[in-house]
């Protein structure tokens, strides 16, 4: 079983978006603690030897790292698709 972690940008992102959409990004991220990469994940590359993913929410994209040893997900940005990848 995994954790999930905010980093600082993508909490900011989700109390600025309305409370349905931010329960149902909550939601999907959620699903990530029993399987932290679900087929619907997208292998993007390495930042400093992690794994970063990309998981689609809806119109939204989140990018987060996958911390094998300590079992932690951390969810570095969130954003629309057009400006996540920024």
């Amino acid at each position: 079983m995994y954790f999930v972690e905010l980093s600082v940008k993508a909490q900011d992102f989700l109390e600025k978006i309305d409370k349905d959409t931010k329960d149902r990004i909550e939601k999907r991220l959620k699903n990530l603690e029993s399987n932290p990469i679900p087929s619907d994940s997208k292998f993007i590359g390495r930042d400093n030897n992690e794994m970063v993913f990309r998981y689609r929410i809806g119109k939204f994209r989140a990018l987060y790292k996958v911390k094998e040893a300590q079992k932690i997900i951390l969810v570095t940005k969130i954003d629309k698709r057009d400006k996540v990848y920024d």
